[in-house]
């Protein structure tokens, strides 16, 4: 075992392995992230965006949020490292290989009179009688006499010329990376403690503490929240009524209630109870029964009706803190009850169509401050004034006044550029430059197109219970040219990137079939993700490599021209006709959704599993009637007993067993005379079942089912 000094020296080296083996990739990945982020930030610059300060950053906030706990965290861990690793290069350097003639300071090969005058010398200047300072005694008996003495004892220079060290040739040395101050004096036992307390009890303590603080969240949501919403959303929820299911999260109703808030929320109610629904015939009894929620939900709903009739400006400086609590735990809130409501609930695994589009449109209004009063429908628009009121400058007397030219949001952005100027400059009154922050946003705002198909893979149709492949290419542009960019969304306080649903659902059952996120932020994740679904689908049709490598190519263009590839797998319903429609949702701008009409016929599947009304290449249409020559008498009965059990015993005591036996025999010796000839019959009488089956199904009570079925089928 090597001596508490070498031990000593190896801790540092232990303690920069421990940091800097997860600090390494961690600090990578911080840096690669923040790189990504600063490329895709490309946001609005309309004057209203710009005035927000969201994306311009003074240099206090700059340090701020450079200073973050993560960061200051980073850079102390690094300056350890720096430490630790200049403390291994100083010992490396301290640590001296021994060498008795530079020691005694003399050149290799002086005589032993030359040696013993060194010693002499060295032994009046730190010799314990000569000199009480203890390090020249530690020095004068660790050095100068080992080194005398490796000169001048025989035995110990052979050693030394042979093997580099007095004592002889050394062994292999073991050493534990710890300090000295724990080794000095310490027995087994004690070693053991500090290895199990340090090694065992303290990684398994933090274990511990990380595990019972994630179990409580699923992502980045409480489970509490996920449970919430999943027994809070119904079928029949109303978009007005996801407001109340929303603030239910676990996340608000942690927010602080403080006394000094009373008031302020007070002033705040009277503002938004309009947007409340308080204000009916029983508006005294609505709002004494809205005090008696929780005051954690009161607040939350006061301060998002704030901020969606953009009277956040009022509220005091702790609710501004709360403010934004509120609004950056939205999004991810949001998206998990959109997931909730398109969780399959039904026997057949669809979800549920209603409330997720209000998800959705909360959303939409949240991120666009727009009350949600705004969306009922007016003068031809099914969202109402809502869309206008995201433009900047738009308020609703512009609208009133353009309400004769625009009717809808849509005709507003159909207009040419020009032809909107001339509008908004000489009927609304709006200024050369607010017009052109108008044109500005319509730019950034996307146009989306939807191609769907559903197939079954390998077959011509879809018959009932295929596994359907439902493929959609969905395709977005700007005006700009842009692809990935945030939105206009001057009120929001946070940056809040674009994303969107693809659902495919029934609007008259309130089904949602199939349900996926599309992203077109991240450009290289989705040229990945479109070339392994072409990939796999082209192999499982049997195409070639060259075929593969064509196809996959061309989806790569595809996606790199602002192109998103979904594709999922649904299962065929009974047969029918189904009319169902695709969306394509954002949640950050209004107007901008797509429906699609999707119709999908379903074939019924007959009892064997093949298709209805398709026969195979290279097969012969062969009559009900005729059996299969390969089949086996196994299959027969087996077939005989199951077109039995379709038919009750009354029904076959109705006919005259002496007739049913005259139609058997027509029957029989029709067969005989037909395409299989004698040997079929031959076969039948000397087969496993022998004659006595041929008799029996002539004259048996389950030959006239099999005759009736026949005929029926014919």
């Amino acid at each position: 075992m090597a001596d508490n000094q070498e031990n000593s020296a190896l801790f540092p080296i232990f303690i920069l392995s421990v940091i800097g083996l997860p600090l390494v990739p961690y600090t990578v990945l911080k840096i690669f992230r923040a790189a990504t982020r600063s490329t895709r930030n490309i946001h609005c610059e309309c004057s209203v965006c710009t005035r927000s300060g969201k994306y311009r950053k003074s240099n206090s906030q700059r340090i701020s949020s450079f200073l973050s706990c993560s960061n200051v965290t980073l850079i102390l861990l690094w300056l350890i490292v720096g430490l630790v690793a200049y403390s291994v290069k100083q010992s490396r350097s301290e640590i001296q290989v021994f060498e008795p003639f530079s020691i005694l300071g003399l050149e290799p090969g002086a005589s032993d009179s030359a040696i013993k005058k060194a010693y002499r010398r060295l032994s009046i200047q730190y010799h314990p009688d000569k000199n009480p300072d203890p390090d020249a005694n530690k020095y004068f008996v660790e050095y100068i006499s080992k080194a005398y003495q490796a000169l001048t004892d025989p035995i110990s220079r052979e050693n030394f010329e042979k093997y580099g060290h007095p004592d002889g040739r050394q062994g292999f040395q073991v050493g534990i990376a710890l300090p000295e101050f724990l080794l000095a004096g310490a027995s087994g036992g004690v070693l053991l403690i500090w290895i199990l307390g340090g090694m065992i009890l303290l990684p398994l303590i933090i274990g511990v503490i990380y595990l019972s603080r994630s179990s409580q969240y699923s992502g980045n949501v409480r489970r509490e929240t996920l449970s919430t919403y999943f027994n809070s959303v119904k079928p029949s929820l109303a978009p007005s009524k996801i407001m109340e299911v929303f603030i239910k999260a676990a996340e608000y109703m942690e927010i602080p209630v403080r006394r000094s808030d009373d008031e302020p929320l007070q002033k705040l109610f009277s503002v938004v109870k309009g947007e409340l629904n308080l204000d009916g015939k029983n508006a005294k009894q609505e709002q004494a029964k809205y005090w008696k929620q929780h005051p954690s939900l009161i607040k939350t709903e006061l301060l998002i009706q704030a901020h969606l009739t953009r009277k956040a400006e009022t509220l005091s400086p702790d609710l501004q803190r709360d403010y934004k609590h509120v609004l950056q735990l939205a999004p991810r809130l949001l998206e998990e009850l959109f997931v909730m409501a398109n969780l399959p609930r039904t026997s057949k695994g669809h979800g549920w169509l209603r409330p997720a589009i209000g998800v959705v449109e909360l959303s939409q209004c949240i991120v666009q401050a727009v009350p949600l009063s705004a969306r009922k429908a007016t003068r031809g628009s099914s969202e109402g004034v809502a869309p206008f009121l995201q433009l900047p400058h738009f308020s609703e007397t512009v609208i009133e006044k353009i309400a004769q030219k625009a009717h809808t949001f849509q005709d507003f952005r159909d207009m040419t550029s020009q032809e909107r100027a001339e509008l908004l400059t000489e009927v609304a009154g709006l200024s050369a430059a607010e017009v052109q922050d108008v044109e500005k946003v319509l730019e950034l705002m996307p146009r989306v197109t939807v191609d769907v198909s559903c197939e079954t893979e390998g077959e011509e149709g879809i018959q009932e219970g295929d596994i359907v492949t439902v493929q959609a290419w969905v395709m977005l542009k700007r005006a700009n040219g842009l692809i990935g960019a945030l939105p206009h969304n001057p009120y929001y306080p946070f940056p809040k990137e674009e994303n969107f649903w693809f659902l495919l659902a029934d609007a008259n059952s309130n089904n949602v079939w199939l349900s996926q996120k599309v992203n077109f932020t991240d450009e290289a994740g989705a040229v990945t993700a479109a070339s392994k679904i072409v990939e796999d689908k082209m192999e499982a049709l049997g195409a070639d490599a060259k075929e593969i490598s064509a196809a996959v190519k061309e989806a790569t263009e595809r996606v790199k021209s602002g192109s998103r590839l979904v594709m999922g797998k649904i299962q065929a319903p009974a047969e029918g006709n189904y009319n169902l429609t695709s969306y394509l949702l954002c949640d950050s701008w209004l107007g901008c959704d797509n429906t699609v009409s999707v119709k999908v016929k379903v074939l019924r599947r007959n009892r064997t599993g093949t298709r209805v009304g398709r026969v195979a290449e290279g097969e012969q249409n062969i009559p009900d009637d005729i059996e299969d020559e390969d089949a086996t008498d196994e299959d027969e009965y087996d077939e005989e007993e199951e077109v039995e059990s379709e038919y009750s015993e009354e029904d076959e005591e109705e006919e005259d067993d002496t007739q049913v036996t005259d139609k058997k025999r027509k029957e029989f010796d029709r067969q005989v005379t037909d395409k299989k000839g004698k040997k079929e019959v031959e076969r039948q009488v000397t087969g496993k079942k022998g004659k006595e089956e041929v008799d029996r199904q002539i004259t048996g009570k389950k030959g006239k089912a099999n005759g009736t079925t026949r005929r029926k089928n014919r």
